[in-house]
């Protein structure tokens, strides 16, 4: 098993990278295998809908690691996606950076990667802003048929810097226990397969607009 983690900060050792590692020493003390991607601080181009990825299968701008990503997507089995909070909601580049994976393989050709895997965000904040960005961040996971990972507490902690990090006690005990309930889940969904439980299947026989013209 592996989990596929994203740290949404342009600072590759930052604290939300504190927070994604806090949850990869939880990962491999149950012996399941993690990779943390960087979204790094090149420019990452917004999604502007042109709807190539349903022709391509993959994004048509390559110039950053999102078709990268989305190709890594379909080897993991569990998905934790982390972001600072600027301005009480996550950063810029990590919106841009899902908008542009879930929309492409949301329109790609076969199965998604995301469908009925765990996901979790993680979210850090000097102060304020975690509960605003935590909604956001969890509802790439709704649209896409992901099951959301819970933990004791709302996964947020506070941290300006990494070494702030381990100031936050109950914020990293929530983050461990999230790594826990993931596995947990991560086994019992394997478990499930193996029992030849199958995922149902989704209607997709109607899309409507709320705006019609007469």
């Amino acid at each position: 098993m592996k989990v596929l983690m994203l740290n949404g900060s342009a600072n590759p050792d930052g604290s939300t990278m504190a927070g994604l590692r806090e949850m990869a020493g939880v990962f491999e003390a149950e012996g399941v295998g993690s990779e943390i991607v960087q979204i790094g601080g090149k420019p990452i181009a917004d999604c502007i809908a042109c709807g190539r990825c349903a022709e391509l299968s993959r994004c048509v701008f390559s110039e950053d690691r999102v078709n990268e990503f989305a190709e890594k997507a379909k080897e993991a089995d569990g998905f934790v996606f982390g972001t600072p909070v600027y301005y009480a909601h996550p950063s810029g580049r990590i919106q841009s950076f899902l908008d542009r994976v879930f929309f492409s393989q949301m329109h790609a050709m076969g199965a998604s990667p995301f469908r009925h895997k765990p996901c979790a965000a993680i979210v850090v904040a000097r102060r304020a802003g975690t509960s605003a960005s935590f909604d956001v961040m969890n509802k790439y996971a709704g649209i896409t048929e992901m099951v959301t990972v819970g933990s004791t507490y709302w996964n947020e902690f506070h941290a300006l810097t990494k070494e702030d990090v381990p100031g936050d006690p109950e914020g990293t005990q929530t983050l461990r226990n999230l790594a826990r309930n993931m596995v947990y889940l991560m086994k019992c969904l394997e478990a499930g397969r193996l029992a030849g439980i199958e995922p149902p299947r989704p209607e997709k026989d109607h899309m409507t607009n709320f705006v019609r013209k007469n």
